[in-house]
């Protein structure tokens, strides 16, 4: 059996009182795609959180790697973050930097590489993201919204991570776009062996590229499973989120 790349167990966060998580539980294997949906507040990004360790638990435990990232130094905590990409929503580019700066900026503040080394290693980030060195001079103001999040996740890959975490990966794109994030989503898995989890409201993204969903409501889990499973839930509240959108969703299952 592969390995187990995070382990979340009984997490709870409550800040100021409000209850955030509640009980939260689950795995993510090993060159798994995982994806966790749920309406707005639901806690989504609440866990990817504590799984980068920017929050700690109020109780429970979150293993990456198999280390309790509560329990880690700060120099631990910077260490084990190079072993996970994060590609944020709105992709956060530096406007100020061209492309292969976006995408070598770890490299440019942790390193003492030359620029021209670096610049070699943005090329081939680029190309693994189906981009070429057409881009890498221009500045993020004169990419299209598509283009944007490639470089945003080719800056995520820079390192080589195990683990990609990708926030809406395909928010704000068109539903055209949208399918082609999600085949690189793909695609990457099978390119670099990386484990994914995706945080999303995308419901065709979600049941297309994922072997397995979390559903959360209000920072409960009310449902967990392999697209099918989860689209075939008993649950109200799933079939309520998933709604007029069941066929559709059956149907682009069956054919990833």
């Amino acid at each position: 059996m592969s390995e187990v790349v995070v382990r979340v167990e009984d997490l709870h966060k409550e800040i100021e009182g409000r209850k955030i998580l509640k009980g939260v539980s689950f795995e993510v294997r090993e060159r798994e795609i995982f994806s966790i949906i749920g309406g707005s507040g639901s806690g989504k990004t609440s866990i990817t959180k504590h799984i980068i360790g920017l929050w700690k638990p109020t109780s429970g435990k979150v293993y990456v790697f198999g280390r309790d990232v509560s329990e880690l130094s700060q120099a631990e905590m910077d260490e084990l973050r190079k072993d996970i990409g994060y590609v944020f929503q709105e992709g956060a580019l530096f406007d100020s930097m061209s492309v292969w700066e976006n995408v070598g900026f770890y490299f440019l503040e942790h390193t003492n590489m030359s620029r021209g080394e670096i610049r070699k290693i943005a090329l081939e980030k680029l190309k693994l993201v189906d981009l070429d060195e057409d881009v890498l001079d221009l500045m993020p103001s004169e990419l299209s919204g598509g283009m944007r999040k490639r470089v945003s996740i080719a800056r995520a890959i820079a390192t080589n991570p195990k683990l990609i975490i990708y926030d809406e990966p395909t928010s704000g794109l068109d539903p055209i776009t949208s399918r082609v994030i999600d085949r690189l989503i793909l695609q990457l898995r099978e390119r670099t062996g990386t484990t994914a989890i995706v945080v999303t409201h995308d419901m065709i993204s979600a049941f297309t590229i994922s072997d397995r969903l979390l559903v959360l409501r209000k920072g409960v889990v009310v449902a967990e499973g392999r697209p099918e499973e989860v689209i075939n839930s008993t649950d109200p509240f799933v079939q309520e989120f998933i709604g007029s959108m069941k066929e559709c969703l059956l149907h682009q299952s069956k054919i990833s």
